[in-house]
């Protein structure tokens, strides 16, 4: 599938029309309806093709965002043999009461993994958890980016964020 044909599939699958609140507490007219697209195997399986091709350069680790960035990160990590963690929005209260699952990231530079990025708020608050334990964060990348600062708001912040589309592609 084209880089072209995979974003008419995502717009077609996941597009939807009415009012919605977004995290960042915007009112919208449009959302992308993300499980959509990340719970179909076919496009989730080229959604990973096509950002492996946008990461030119090194990482330890594949950091997935809680709910959306995990099924990303993981099909993401067995195309591109990297490990991975997985990084809740707040601990669990109970078991090991973590807020990062998986491996040590003491040191490690780690590629933040997110779904669709409007304000960027959810990547810098798990950023200041993530390098709190040491971890290194410089870059994230995400399948959306809603055009609405998020990417100036992590820029601010020291990330680059590369996204396989923004809204403006998704729409022509």
């Amino acid at each position: 599938m084209t880089k072209n044909e995979l974003s008419k599939r995502i717009f077609q699958v996941s597009h939807l029309i009415g009012e919605f609140k977004l995290r960042s507490g915007i009112i919208s007219n449009e959302y992308f309806d993300k499980y959509q697209f990340e719970s179909d195997i076919e496009l989730l399986n080229e959604i990973s093709k096509h950002l492996s091709e946008i990461i030119n350069f090194d990482y330890d680790l594949l950091a997935g965002l809680e709910i959306g960035g995990i099924p990303i990160a993981t099909a993401l990590g067995l195309r591109t043999n990297k490990s991975i963690v997985f990084v809740r929005k707040k601990a669990k209260e109970y078991g090991t009461a973590k807020i990062i699952e998986g491996q040590d990231i003491k040191n490690k530079e780690l590629l933040i993994v997110e779904d669709v990025v409007t304000s960027g708020g959810q990547i810098l608050l798990s950023v200041e958890d993530l390098r709190k334990e040491g971890a290194i964060i410089n870059k994230a990348v995400c399948i959306i980016d809603r055009e609405q600062g998020g990417k100036e708001a992590l820029k601010n912040t020291g990330i680059t964020l590369l996204s396989l589309f923004t809204m403006s592609e998704l729409k022509s």
